[in-house]
């Protein structure tokens, strides 16, 4: 397990994160597609937010079980929350938010999220 930070463009939101992070999952449904997300998923409890508590705001959609978590002065996603379908919490963390990330050498995970 590795330790990271990352957050959003202007700086405002930040986080540190534990997990897994040598691959990541590129859905295409419409909300994922459009802002480009590449996602890795760890349990909420490995999760913290930094700072920018107060900065944040949160978008629902579809069926509105996930909190899409983006900062409002730069508008970037660089996390979200929902649930595993076992029920566990879950942070959704977008790995173009991490801090010094080399994402040529994950491994993209295609999912087809158009037909969810």
């Amino acid at each position: 397990m590795t330790r990271v930070t990352g957050g959003c463009h202007c700086g405002a939101v930040g986080f540190e994160v534990t997990g897994e992070f040598s691959a990541g999952m590129e859905c295409n449904c419409s909300h994922c597609d459009i802002k480009g997300l590449l996602l890795a998923f760890v349990p909420r409890s490995d999760f913290a937010l930094t700072r920018g508590d107060d900065e944040t705001c949160t978008y629902h959609f579809n069926r509105g079980v996930i909190d899409h978590v983006f900062c409002k002065t730069c508008g970037v996603e660089a996390f979200g929350f929902g649930a595993a379908p076992d029920g566990t919490k879950m942070a959704a963390i977008n790995l173009r938010c991490v801090n010094g990330d080399d994402r040529n050498t994950l491994t993209i995970q295609k999912v087809n999220g158009k037909d969810f």
